[in-house]
């Protein structure tokens, strides 16, 4: 990590949430603590760009995952960039170069899609938000990616743009990002001043709508990241800690005072992502890696559409045969927890490590799994089939693992596919 960052924009209300929060609980000891994200170059040609500063936690990390399961959690995603697309020709110009069809994307819906390099690898993972239209605001199209993202991703597709009525910009800076996750989360918005029918047309997973937070105009999107209902917030940063207020300030006079929503950091994001078998670019997969191996192919990839940039590697791969690689989720047998960067090997007939077949990406102790220590790695393809048994080193031991049949460690939703 390194040391320099690019400051938080809602420290203060992090840290007076705290401060208040310590006094609730009767002078528990409750600290913001603040991490380094990412740092990848911000653009080919340009200096590297610092990590945004994002909340690790809060210290209350029992407290904040529970607000994903049986509550609501909030989030300040100051991770998260915005691309804005304009001009009459935008879906039709993104379409001819990302791998998810685009054609037809009404006001309203949001779809996934990655954005590929010659060489067929992910350059960017990106989410495409249609607002519904609004008067006195000119159409766009916002894109959704990791913030060190952004201003490349913007580059690299204008070195395409000939004659089209296209404008894409990086207005990461003009558009705050919060999230509202967890079982509660339309009450919280409502509670916050969004209107029915704005959380009436998020009655499914990738739709967007307009409405007022505070006062604050926003656009939510519902992704559903972490096992229940997510709900995505873009609105202007002067708004931002207002917003965050209304959302973080609201109890339940009926129940002892009661947080309905409680603030959530990275820590308890991130168990209830993997247990919820999200993966994230740059973390679990990245720049090195084909579609194929991603674990998320089919929510990414359409192989209906005509072509894109590096369409014809993704094309070969999927006619041809299976990737070197790809994103499994492991469990393991015992109660040790491998970290991010762990060695996997094969095991063999003696039950002892073999050669290596892959490498850890992401893990957690999954509460909803009796505490059971699960994982993503990235594994060969000979290794990835569900039920094989590999080995990892954990916690000074050796964990026995088996693969899971896909990366979700929940039981999925009544009524999915």
């Amino acid at each position: 990590m390194l040391s320099r960052v690019s400051a938080n924009a809602l420290r203060p209300e992090h840290e007076r949430y705290a401060r208040v929060e310590s006094l609730r609980l009767g002078g528990v000891p409750v600290e913001c603590e603040f991490i380094g994200y990412g740092g990848t170059a911000a653009a080919e040609g340009q200096p590297a760009a610092e990590p945004a500063e994002i909340v690790a936690g809060y210290g209350l990390l029992e407290l904040e995952y529970a607000a994903f399961r049986r509550g609501a959690a909030i989030l300040d995603m100051a991770h998260r960039g915005t691309i804005a697309v304009r001009g009459a020709e935008r879906i039709e110009f993104l379409n001819r170069m990302v791998t998810q069809e685009l054609k037809g994307l009404a006001d309203g819906e949001v779809r996934a899609g990655f954005w590929l390099n010659r060489k067929g690898r992910i350059d960017a993972d990106l989410v495409f938000v249609q607002p519904p239209a609004a008067d006195g605001v000119p159409p766009v199209l916002l894109v959704d990616t990791d913030i060190h993202d952004a201003a490349r991703t913007v580059k690299t597709l204008s070195e395409f743009l000939f004659s089209e009525d296209v404008q894409l910009a990086d207005e990461s800076s003009q558009w705050a990002r919060l999230a509202v996750h967890g079982p509660d989360g339309a009450q919280v918005l409502s509670n916050a001043g969004a209107d029915d029918a704005s959380l009436e047309a998020l009655n499914q997973d990738l739709r967007c709508s307009r409405t007022t937070l505070a006062g604050a105009p926003a656009i939510l999107v519902r992704r559903d990241q972490c096992g229940s209902p997510g709900v995505e917030v873009l609105l202007p940063p002067e708004h931002a800690a207002r917003v965050w207020d209304a959302l973080a300030s609201q109890h339940d006079a009926q129940d002892g005072g009661r947080r309905r929503a409680r603030p959530a950091g990275w820590h308890a994001y991130n168990i209830a992502r993997i247990e919820a078998g999200t993966p994230l670019h740059h973390v679990d997969f990245g720049p090195e890696n084909l579609p194929h191996e991603s674990g998320i192919l089919a929510q990414r990839v359409s192989f209906r559409k005509g072509c894109y940039l590096g369409q014809e590697v993704v094309a070969r791969m999927e006619s041809l045969g299976k990737p070197k690689q790809r994103l499994v989720a492991l469990r393991m047998a015992e109660h040790l927890l491998p970290v991010a960067g762990s060695p996997v090997f094969e095991r063999g007939a003696d039950g002892e490590p073999g050669n290596p077949v892959g490498t850890v990406t992401s893990s957690t102790l999954a509460p909803m799994l009796g505490a059971s220590c699960v994982a993503f790695a990235m594994i060969r393809s000979a290794h990835a089939e569900p039920g094989t048994q590999l080995l990892v080193p954990a916690e000074g031991g050796r964990a026995s693992a088996t693969v899971q049949p896909t990366l979700r460690f929940l039981p999925e939703p009544k009524g999915a596919s």
